[in-house]
């Protein structure tokens, strides 16, 4: 009865009320957004190395900034490739909470008014907004505890679109799937793109089993929603984000020589053909590529 009312919520519930259809959306593109990594300060200069290696792309000049509301001192960079971006942090001073458990930032057109719309739809603001050395940001916390950082510059970067957008992989249990998925859409305005109750269990380590899979596409990018019960093998649920590649192997093989590990060999799943590495520094990523036919 939960599985039914999620899919109904994700692909009925929202879009024909008058409240969403009239509420304002705040985002400005998914190459605006951006996973947050945090690895020891000895880690920053290898992780940014093999990551790039990776997938190509540039890294901005790293600064020792605070980017928190009290005090703390961390090394800042942006890794944009053209499958992802990156905020890098190496913290030289104990993370202040709740910080580093925030695994993506968005940045929106007014900080202020986003906030609103995000409490509006059903998410907890967990840290008030405060200013950063570039804009201001707040934390939110949407139903099923899922943090996420919203973002405001002072001056408006202007990026260019990624060659293929990442998805953002959000783990959920069946309680709270419904709630998290209905308050997401009403901020975002995103449309639920799929909907597999009895998805392959491959993906998330559980070959002989299903669990249901929601995929979700907004001016924020792609997200996909894993309803599980939690009983994942290692290192599912650990991942934050899912690149998209144009050849599996060749980008694995560049991770190799780079210095990631490939925690999860190749798999196909549907269309998909998917791996799961860890890159130095501890940072775990799912990366696939469209499987050839």
């Amino acid at each position: 009865m939960l599985r039914l009312s999620l899919a109904l919520v994700a692909l009925l519930g929202l879009a024909g009320t008058p409240a969403y259809a009239a509420s304002p959306q705040f985002g400005v593109g998914a190459q605006y957004d951006t996973t947050h990594v945090y690895v020891a300060p000895g880690d920053v200069d290898a992780f940014a190395k093999s990551f790039l290696a990776t997938f190509g792309g540039t890294s901005s000049r790293q600064v020792t900034a605070t980017v928190t509301p009290t005090a703390s001192s961390t090394t800042s960079q942006l890794l944009q490739t053209p499958v992802g971006t990156v905020s890098l942090f190496g913290f030289k001073t104990p993370i202040p909470y709740p910080f580093g458990a925030e695994r993506t930032g968005y940045l929106v057109t007014d900080l202020d008014k986003a906030i609103a719309a995000a409490k509006a739809a059903g998410a907890d603001i967990i840290v008030s907004p405060f200013p950063d050395p570039i804009g201001r940001d707040a934390v939110i916390q949407w139903p099923g505890g899922i943090n996420m950082q919203l973002y405001w510059h002072t001056t408006a970067p202007n990026y260019p679109a990624f060659t293929t957008v990442p998805e953002n992989r959000v783990y959920v249990s069946a309680d709270r799937g419904a709630a998290f998925t209905h308050a997401f859409l009403a901020f975002s305005h995103g449309k639920v793109v799929s909907d597999e109750e009895k998805a392959p269990g491959i993906e998330i380590g559980l070959p002989d089993q299903t669990f249901h899979r929601l995929r979700i596409e907004s001016v924020f990018g792609r997200m996909t929603v894993l309803v599980t019960d939690g009983h994942l093998p290692f290192p599912y649920g650990r991942e934050v984000t899912g690149y998209e590649t144009a050849d599996l192997d060749v980008t694995l093989q560049k991770a190799r020589k780079s210095g990631a590990e490939i925690l999860v060999e190749p798999y196909q799943s549907g269309e998909r053909r998917a791996a799961m590495v860890e890159f130095p520094g501890g940072y775990i990523a799912e990366i696939h590529a469209v499987a050839a036919h």
